[in-house]
C-alpha cells in the first residue's frame, strides 16, 4: 500500500516534466488519464500492490462499454502504463500489472462521436417554424443530454419526468429502472414542445407517452433514426450518425471533461457483474452533480459544495 498518494503524484509530475521532458499540456493529459484510473479504484488510499492485471482489464472493459473511441482508450492506457512504469522504477511495486494491457485496435469500427461543436450546430439548425421541429429539437436535447437509448426515448412517459427535481425515470433493458439527470436546457425544450403536444388528438393507450407523431401516436425507432439523420444532412454533418451516436457522444464528452466513470456508467444503465457491484449504492445527488458540472449542454454554473 502506498502511504501518501499526494506525495507519489507530485513525484510522478516531476518525473514526467524533468526526466521524461514532457510539455505542460502532455503532462496534464497523463494526469487526466491517471485521474480516471484513480476514480475507478475508489476513494481513500491506493492499494497498488493489490491492483492486478485483471482489475486493469476490468477498467479497460468499462471504457469500452461506454463506447469511448479506440484512439481515446489507447491514449488513456498509455497514461496508465506510464504511471505504473514510474511506480516500478521508484520501487513502490515489485511487478508491473499494466505490462500485458493491450491497446485497442484502431481499425475497430465503432459508432461515430460528434464533437461539441457539431452538437451545437445540430441543435441550432432546427427551423422552429416548421411542424414537429420543436419536438425534434427536444428529442435531440434529451438523447444527447441524458444518454438515452432510442428504445428508452420512444417509450418515455410524462409520468416519468420530474422537472423540479431535474430527473427522469428510465426503463432500460430487462425492465430495470434507473434515475437519470436531465438538464435545464432539455427541460426548457420539452416545455416548449408540450405546447404543441397539447393540440394533438392523442391515441388511446398513448396518453402518457411524451413524444408523439402528428397523428397522436408514439414514435417508432425508425422515425427517430430518420429525424436525426435528416437533420444532420441539413446542417452539413457528413458523419454516419444514428441515435446511438448521441449516446456515445454523451459518454465521451462527459469523460473527456473529467466526469466520474462510475456515474457515467450508471447513467447509461450498463449491466455487468462488475458494474452492478460498483454502482448499486451510488448516491443520486452525486450522479446529478456530475452531469450538471461536466455536460457541455448544461447551462448551470458549477455548484459549490
Amino acid at each position: 500500500m502506498i502511504p501518501d498518494k499526494d506525495r507519489i503524484i507530485k513525484k510522478y509530475i516531476s518525473y514526467l516534466k524533468i526526466e521524461k521532458g514532457l510539455s505542460e499540456n502532455t503532462t496534464e493529459g497523463y494526469l487526466c488519464d491517471l485521474d480516471k484510473l484513480l476514480a475507478y479504484i475508489g476513494p481513500g488510499e491506493m492499494e497498488i500492490k493489490d491492483f492486478e492485471t485483471l482489475d486493469l482489464h476490468r477498467f479497460v472493459e468499462q471504457l469500452q462499454e461506454l463506447g469511448i473511441h479506440p484512439r481515446t482508450r489507447s491514449r488513456i492506457l498509455s497514461g496508465v502504463k506510464s504511471f505504473y512504469g514510474f511506480l516500478l522504477l521508484e520501487g513502490y511495486i515489485e511487478h508491473n500489472p499494466a505490462t500485458r494491457l493491450e491497446s485497442p485496435k484502431l481499425g475497430l469500427k465503432l459508432p461515430e462521436v460528434l464533437t461539441v461543436e457539431e452538437i451545437e450546430r445540430l441543435l441550432s439548425s432546427f427551423d422552429l417554424s416548421l411542424p414537429e421541429s420543436q419536438r425534434n429539437k427536444a428529442i435531440v436535447e434529451v438523447m444527447y443530454g441524458s444518454g438515452l437509448r432510442v428504445s428508452e426515448l420512444v417509450n418515455l412517459r410524462l409520468s416519468q419526468l420530474y422537472p423540479k427535481e431535474e430527473f427522469v425515470i428510465i426503463e432500460g433493458k430487462g425492465d430495470k429502472q434507473r434515475l437519470v439527470p436531465v438538464s435545464q436546457t432539455a427541460l426548457h425544450e420539452i416545455s416548449l414542445y408540450l405546447q404543441d403536444r397539447g393540440r394533438l388528438t392523442v391515441k388511446k393507450g398513448d396518453e402518457d407517452i411524451l413524444f408523439l407523431n402528428r397523428r397522436g401516436g408514439r414514435l417508432t425507432r425508425a422515425m427517430i433514426f430518420h429525424i436525426i439523420r435528416q437533420q444532420c444532412e441539413r446542417c452539413g454533418i457528413r458523419k454516419k450518425v444514428s441515435p446511438h451516436t448521441l449516446r456515445h457522444s454523451f459518454a465521451t464528452h462527459l469523460l473527456e471533461r473529467g466526469a466520474n466513470l462510475r456515474a457515467i456508467q450508471q447513467m447509461l444503465g450498463h449491466e455487468s457483474i462488475t458494474t452492478t457491484e460498483i454502482y448499486v449504492h451510488m448516491d443520486k445527488e452525486f450522479i446529478r452533480s456530475e452531469i450538471l458540472t461536466h455536460h457541455p449542454r448544461n447551462s448551470r454554473k458549477r455548484e459549490k459544495r
